[in-house]
């Protein structure tokens, strides 16, 4: 089972309670629950085996409850979520972080992820990853040292031409000049990690 795809379009969304369910996975796209609060994805059993890498971008989440699932790895960018207070994981065969971080409390569990991710960026120069970005220039710690030009390298770099396969309306929507992160946006997520 699937949440619906339209799951990422309730921006008002503070509670979601998705346990027992049979989840297979989370919707890519959940950082557009701008205001999540609590996340309970647990007893989903042998079928939940992985949180989306977009979990580090709900930055209003207090409560993150994924236990008794099949969960080997928790995503690096949950090292950003400044907010979060409470994060259950017991009853998954947990890797990363291994079990004696997890047992040292939340605060080592981020620390632990948020070092994972910038030694994975700092190792991997050539790595398209967006969330990388996010944190060589300064969105997630509060601070905001990027001039523009560095801001600008936020658009699409990859360009192919969709003509045809698209409505004349959406072509717009790809175009390599198009921001993957509007500087409202990122300003949006500069307020939030401050706070």
């Amino acid at each position: 089972m699937l949440l619906p795809s339209s799951t990422s379009h309730l921006t008002s969304l503070q509670v979601l309670d998705a346990r027992l369910n049979c989840l297979r996975a989370l919707p890519e796209d959940l950082e557009n629950l701008i205001n999540l609060q609590v996340l309970n994805v647990s007893q989903n059993f042998q079928y939940l085996e992985t949180l989306p890498y977009s979990i580090g971008l709900l930055m209003s989440l207090v409560e993150l409850d994924a236990s008794y699932n099949r969960i080997t790895t928790l995503p690096d960018s949950m090292g950003c979520l400044k907010k979060l207070q409470k994060l259950c994981v017991e009853g998954n065969p947990l890797v990363s972080p291994p079990m004696e971080v997890v047992e040292q409390g939340m605060q080592a569990v981020k620390e632990y992820l948020s070092e994972k991710m910038t030694a994975a960026h700092r190792c991997s120069p050539k790595k398209k990853s967006w969330i990388g970005k996010l944190v060589r220039y300064g969105t997630f710690n509060g601070t905001n040292n990027a001039s523009r030009e560095e801001r600008e390298g936020f658009l699409r770099s990859d360009y192919r031409s969709i003509e045809g396969l698209a409505t004349p309306r959406s072509v717009g929507m790809f175009s390599p000049k198009t921001p993957l992160l509007t500087k409202k946006l990122l300003l949006k997520m500069t307020i939030y990690t401050s706070s």
